[in-house]
């Protein structure tokens, strides 16, 4: 984390923890105003990777699921690395900053995605570097966020996707129950920026975040659910995050033939359950009648809600999900309640 921007959260009352600012002291009552109202959330648990040179664009283009080429200074997208055998090892946010791409990825599997993307530039005319601690990440969200910031910086992107490019930052609407933005850039700039919105909104930490992530639909790849799922197994379809016309990639071949050929038995659902031991990416859940060991679903990721329990996302048996008995940790634990997602997920070509 940049040390300046450190110093500057723990003078707002931020608890610091190895992956950012957990919270400002009130971890619940954050993710009560992320839901109802305006958050200012610290999103230091992300990374970002640098990707520069003449041959940026088609270096990443051969490289990832979702056509690169769609990418420019006003237009971002979700993304994603797949193994050979068509398994997700990250899924990130994808923008242009000026000539340069950015890849914004949970920092716990930024290292070992940067050093595998390093094998294979090889003769091309391209350079990956760590861009963590030269920026500056934040999240603001609620009702009225755009108007927020079109009064600050003069404009907000409209639509989920778009950017917006000051001097020093880059706003990008995503995904919410609210009106949501991402904004990178230059610490002192970012700073002003937050010192700004603050009279409108809550500081929050990175769950108030990830609660609002899984509202909207949005998977996370993290370290211990990397190489679990395909893509359309987390919605990427849905997501616009997966192009099935773009050239060939690491798994293109796997991942085409369950869109063309194959029948899709597993796919990503939100749910609810009534506990109080929130699971950790990678649990599995269970059925009544799932054999010991043997797991109906796995979770993507998992929030405490402000009004009690458990909401979480997580990919699961199509089959299963029809019974209406799926369970956290045993077949004899925390029952699921489906929740709606906020999209369709039938695949699209």
């Amino acid at each position: 984390m940049n040390n300046n921007w450190k110093n500057h959260l723990i003078s707002q009352g931020a608890e610091i923890n190895e992956n950012g600012c957990s919270h400002f002291g009130n971890p619940e009552s954050e993710k009560t105003a992320a839901l109802q109202g305006h958050v200012l959330c610290d999103l230091s648990h992300y990374g970002l990777i640098r990707v520069s040179g003449v041959e940026a664009e088609s270096f990443l283009q051969n490289q990832f699921c979702n056509d690169v080429h769609r990418v420019n200074p006003a237009l971002s997208q979700l993304n994603g690395y797949c193994t050979p055998k068509g398994r997700v090892l990250a899924l990130f946010r994808l923008f242009q900053h000026g000539d340069d791409y950015l890849l914004r990825l949970p920092r716990e599997i930024l290292e070992p995605t940067l050093k595998r993307l390093r094998m294979f530039v090889l003769m091309s005319k391209v350079t990956l570097e760590d861009d963590s601690n030269a920026q500056v990440s934040l999240g603001y969200s609620g009702p009225e966020a755009a108007k927020h910031l079109t009064d600050i910086l003069g404009g907000a992107p409209a639509a989920i996707d778009e950017c917006l490019h000051t001097e020093a930052l880059s706003v990008i609407r995503v995904r919410g129950p609210h009106p949501r933005f991402e904004i990178h850039g230059d610490e002192a700039a970012v700073r002003e920026l937050w010192g700004a919105l603050s009279a409108q909104a809550r500081p929050a930490g990175g769950d108030a975040w990830a609660l609002l992530d899984i509202h909207a639909g949005l998977p996370e790849v993290v370290a211990a659910t990397q190489e679990a799922f395909v893509p359309q197994m987390l919605n990427l379809p849905a997501l616009d995050a997966l192009s099935f016309q773009k050239g060939c990639y690491p798994g293109q071949e796997i991942v085409a033939r369950m869109h063309y050929l194959g029948k899709l038995k597993r796919r990503m659902y939100r749910a609810h359950a009534n506990t109080d031991d929130c699971p950790q990416p990678g649990d599995n859940l269970f059925t009544a009648s799932t054999k010991s060991g043997q797991g109906a679903g796995k979770v993507v990721q998992a929030q405490t809600s402000p009004t009690g329990g458990v909401d979480l996302l997580a990919v699961i048996g199509i089959a299963s999900m029809e019974q209406h008995s799926l369970h956290l940790h045993d077949a004899d634990g925390p029952a699921l309640t489906p929740q709606d997602l906020p999209y369709i997920t039938e695949e699209v070509e």
